[in-house]
Formats: structure tokens, C-alpha cells, sequence
């Protein structure tokens, strides 16, 4: 079996990497990854390592290099993480967005129908569905929840969405989409709010929060979102949508405390600054589907995740060091030559 993870030097591609990698040490797995500013190919220095792993520099949205790859690697299965993914830089500049996520996946899915690869599975968030109130806890999304994205960011995730269950009803490419809501875990880049807090916190310095900091999310450790892609790809039903949700509802000041009471640190730290433009008041998943057709159910509680975590981002220093000086851009030049 061979797999094609695009954007694997990223936060959720690099951890399904290896846990693929470690479950399956009898498949190939192919990193396809662009290196942007997100992408850091130190977050794979132990997979480059194992002879089932290849990387490959490049951009989905290059179409002609994407066919060159699948003509020559075969894909049997192919995992798209591969997006333009923070919501403030997509309201600065919109159009990078439109180019990776949706003519970049639409790049993958014509080289998938071309090759004929036996399963597309595209990685989707549940920022799709628009928001919640917040005083209707009882409300969640659904797989049937109607699409209302709030920002370039989501729109552009929305549309890629359409555009692979168009391929499966117009051409039969067998297709399997997932959304997921909020990830948290080792090797995510410090603009996401948790490592954001984490190293703000070691630092001493100000912790911002949006607005009132009462908006809430549903906290997913990614090992567990590793987990249910793996079943889906593996079981799941052609053409059909998976909600992975972490039943992990916190507002974003819980979070950010959470983040000073591991750390030991004042809680004054926290600066409250304007609200985002559009910020959405709460996103929750009910992952019902996944549960009861392939069996997959969240393994890692918040408290236990957040431990996790933050004990990771510790003993990994280095890693975020090299982040904070551009060390790890460097670092892919000198091999690659300019993103």
C-alpha cells in the first residue's frame, strides 16, 4: 500500500505520518509538502529516517508537477492536509487561500481519477458549518448541518468539499471527507492558540485573547483525529462525510488558564484585545456517525491532552526556538533551495 499525505510538514500531517508510519511499517508513505511558513520539514527528521518514507517538495496547486508525481509513485490512497489554515491571515489576504485550498485540491482530484487512485480522503474542518450559539448547548453539528462558512479560510474548505463529492458523483472517484474540529498536540506551529499561550506563558509575557475570550471549541487531541482518519480510509464508506469531534468543549479563556495552571503562571498575564472580525461564538461536533459505523470514539480527555502537550512543547524547546528565529525556513532552503 501506498500513500500519499500532502502537507505532511505540518501539524496534523506530521503526526499522522507517524502514526501510520508506526501502525504500518509495511506501507510507503509520500510526503508531499510545499514548505510554506508553516511547513517544517524538522517536524520529520525521524520519519526522513525510515526507508518507507520519501519526501517530496512541491505545491499541490502545480498541476503539472502533481501529475508527474502520481504518473511516476502510484498512489494508492491519497490524504489531503495539504491548506492554507489560520482564519486571521485568510482575512488579511484571501487569495492564497482560494489558490491552495481549492485549486490545489482540485489539482489532486483530477490526478486521482486520472491515476486511479482507489481512495481520495480530504481533511476538512468544522469551521464549514458556520458557528453556535453560545446558550444552546444542546445544539451541535452534523454531518447534515448546512454549510455557512464565515471567513475566506472556511469558505475556501467548504468549497473544496463540494468539489470532491462532485468528483465522486460526476466521475465515481471513490472519496471520503472528514471534519474535525479544533486539533491540539506536538509539533503545531506557535500561531494556533495553544502553543501560542505555551510560549507566550514561558516567556512572561502577555497572553492576548480575543474579545471576552468566551468563545468555545471542541479540543480534539490529534492522535485521536490520526485514529479516525486511519479507520476511514481503511472502512469507511465511499462518498460519505465523518464528523470528528473530541466531545472537549472549553472557551478560549478556560483554554488560556488551563495553558498558565500547567506552566505555573499568573493568571494576570492574560491581556484581553479587539475581537477578531466575524469571530464565530461556538463550534461543537457530534461525532454519532463515526462512532457507531466505524467504532471510533476520542481516547485522550482534555486535562490528559493539555498535559501532553504542554510537556512536549517543554522538552522540545529547540524545535520552537528554531521556529521563533526562522532557523527551520533556513533549514529546508539549504536542501531545497527557495519555497
Amino acid at each position: 500500500m501506498k500513500i500519499l499525505v500532502t502537507g505532511g510538514a505540518g501539524f496534523i500531517g506530521c503526526n499522522f505520518i507517524y502514526y501510520m508510519l508506526n501502525k504500518y511499517p509495511d506501507y510507503e508513505i509520500v510526503c508531499l509538502d510545499a514548505l510554506t511558513y508553516a511547513g517544517n520539514l524538522k517536524s520529520l527528521s525521524v520519519a526522513v529516517a525510515n526507508p518507507k518514507f520519501k519526501f517530496v517538495k512541491g505545491s499541490i496547486s502545480d498541476k503539472d508537477f502533481v501529475d508527474r508525481l502520481f504518473k511516476s509513485e502510484s498512489f494508492d490512497i491519497v490524504v489531503n492536509f495539504a491548506a492554507e489554515s489560520h482564519v486571521d491571515r485568510s482575512i488579511e489576504n484571501p487569495f492564497i487561500f482560494l489558490e491552495t485550498n481549492i485549486m490545489g485540491t482540485a489539482c489532486l482530484l483530477e490526478a486521482s481519477k486520472k491515476y486511479g487512485v482507489k481512495r481520495y480522503h480530504q481533511v476538512s474542518t468544522d469551521e464549514v458549518y458556520g458557528d453556535l450559539p453560545l446558550d444552546r448547548p444542546d445544539i451541535f453539528f452534523t454531518e447534515k448541518t448546512n454549510l455557512s462558512a464565515s471567513s475566506p479560510y472556511s469558505a475556501s474548505k467548504a468549497s473544496a468539499d463540494l468539489l470532491t463529492l462532485a468528483y465522486h458523483r460526476t466521475y465515481g472517484l471513490p472519496v471520503t471527507i472528514s471534519r474535525c474540529s479544533n486539533n491540539y498536540g506536538p509539533y503545531q506551529f506557535p500561531e494556533k492558540l495553544i502553543p501560542l499561550m505555551i510560549m507566550k506563558a514561558l516567556a512572561d509575557e502577555s497572553l492576548p485573547v480575543y474579545g471576552n475570550g468566551l468563545n468555545v471549541r471542541d479540543w480534539l487531541y490529534v492522535e485521536d483525529h490520526c485514529r479516525a482518519i486511519d479507520l476511514i480510509i481503511h472502512n469507511g464508506k465511499v462518498g460519505e462525510i465523518y464528523n470528528v469531534g473530541g466531545h472537549n468543549e472549553r472557551r478560549n479563556i478556560d483554554v488560556v488558564k488551563t495553558v498558565l495552571g500547567h506552566l505555573s503562571k499568573p493568571e494576570s498575564l492574560i491581556t484581553y484585545v479587539k475581537d477578531r472580525a466575524g469571530h464565530d461564538l461556538r463550534y461543537a461536533i457530534d461525532p454519532e456517525k463515526i462512532s457507531s459505523q466505524l467504532g471510533w470514539e476520542p481516547e485522550t480527555c482534555f486535562d490528559e491532552g493539555m498535559k501532553k502537550t504542554v510537556e512536549w512543547y517543554l522538552e522540545n524547546q529547540k524545535w520552537v526556538d528554531d521556529i521563533k528565529s526562522g532557523e527551520y525556513a533556513e533549514y529546508a532552503r539549504r536542501i531545497y533551495g527557495d519555497s
